[in-house]
């Protein structure tokens, strides 16, 4: 056995492995379409294992040639399906069905040539170059935020891409792909063209198996970390997210502050209109926090009918405003399926973050400025002690405790 069936055979196995891991990933979450695409791509890699290792076989190797190349090109048109599946992306069918159609005419035509010739090589490996550059640019093209993950795939596909387009130069450079089709499997550069090929099967394979294994951590750790009747993230959820916030403001010397609201007169809603009603005041106020958050704020709801925003880079002064501005939309607005006269108010508290400071020890002063507001007669703002001095001077803050300027 030469070194190159060698490397084919254990490629069986491989890429069997790996169709397999692509199925049991799409099976344990079935809304991961591309993964069943990644599936069906290296079990199509079987049947062009099978047609390599059968080409000696043929007295007229012509047609077996030419499936062999049909095989391999339609694996990566696969991939590309899976990739736009993943990247939400439209896959382009007609395009990519013509271009097989009109690589597969144009190999067996050249399939006459020597086969030393370099426009029989070139013709036969661009189109797999174009397959793996068309990939990297479905990556590269997606509508969400690419991760490193991402940008490393796309660098992996275009550099196979690459590898493709010098095969032709570099079979050349060793002697070229056998004097006969039958002797193929015996020459230098078989061997090393079919382990450049499995490198980067490999390494693609891995990187997409990462990719939707992250993909599935990730949401579950969102639905672990959001409140179904909200849509925001709950407490825990929050919690860890607002940490975070808090020591990369505090890294980069910016300041940070927390906001927490409650719903005024929650229970007696629940009483009047029925706990279907009080879900629906729930569902409505936070459709509005989040609203009226820009990207980087955080929000949550951290209990029954009580939410949290922290706003970093926000100084205390401009949170304020912030729930003001916040409290005084919220009390005109009506809400579906409750009487059209009948407004809802919430409460705040807003604390500034202070050096040292952890999240729960912001969230304690916070809440007991949100209880101070409502000692005050609701709806309304009060801020927590700290850091108020800088802020009296610039508004007309009221701190919990304190009295209004007169």
């Amino acid at each position: 056995m030469s070194g190159a069936e060698f490397i084919l055979a254990i490629n069986v196995f491989v890429a069997g492995l790996l169709a397999a891991s692509f199925m049991a990933i799409s099976i344990y979450d079935a809304r991961r379409v591309s993964a069943r695409w990644f599936a069906l791509c290296y079990f199509t890699g079987l049947i062009y294992i099978a047609t390599e290792f059968a080409i000696p076989w043929f007295e007229n190797t012509r047609p077996i040639a030419t499936a062999n190349f049909v095989a391999f090109l339609a694996t990566l048109i696969i991939m590309n399906v899976g990739l736009a599946r993943r990247y939400e992306m439209a896959a382009p069918w007609r395009s990519m069905l013509l271009f097989l159609a009109l690589a597969t005419v144009a190999v067996y035509a050249t399939q006459a040539l020597p086969r030393d010739s370099l426009l029989r090589m070139m013709t036969y490996q661009t189109p797999y170059a174009i397959a793996q550059a068309v990939g990297a640019a479905i990556v590269l093209r997606s509508r969400g935020k690419l991760s490193q993950f991402d940008y490393g795939l796309a660098a992996v596909l275009l550099a196979s891409a690459l590898q493709f387009f010098s095969k032709p130069y570099l079979a050349l450079a060793v002697g070229g792909p056998g004097s006969d089709p039958h002797l193929y499997l015996q020459s230098t550069y078989a061997m090393i063209s079919q382990a450049l090929g499995t490198i980067f099967a490999l390494s693609i394979a891995l990187t997409l198996l990462v990719i939707l294994v992250r993909d599935i951590v990730a949401e579950a750790t969102h639905k672990s970390e959001t409140d179904a009747l909200s849509g925001l993230l709950n407490r825990g959820g929050f919690q860890r997210r607002a940490g975070i916030a808090l020591r990369e403001a505090e890294r980069h010397g910016l300041p940070v502050t927390l906001v927490i609201s409650d719903l005024d007169h929650f229970k007696s809603i629940n009483d009047t209109y029925g706990h279907a009603s009080g879900d629906r005041v729930i569902e409505a106020f936070a459709r509005f926090i989040h609203e009226s958050k820009v990207g980087h704020h955080i929000a949550g709801r951290i209990g029954g009918e009580e939410f949290a925003i922290i706003l970093p880079g926000t100084h205390l002064a401009a949170a304020r405003l912030f729930a003001e501005g916040a409290r005084s939309a919220f009390s005109a607005l009506a809400i579906d399926g409750l009487p059209s006269n009948r407004r809802f108010t919430a409460s705040f508290g807003v604390a500034q973050l202070i050096a040292g400071e952890v999240i729960d020890q912001l969230m304690r002063r916070a809440d007991a400025a949100l209880y101070e507001a409502k000692k005050d007669g609701r709806d309304c703002v009060r801020v927590a002690p700290g850091s108020f001095a800088e802020v009296q001077a610039e508004t007309n803050v009221v701190p919990f405790g304190g009295k209004p300027p007169a």
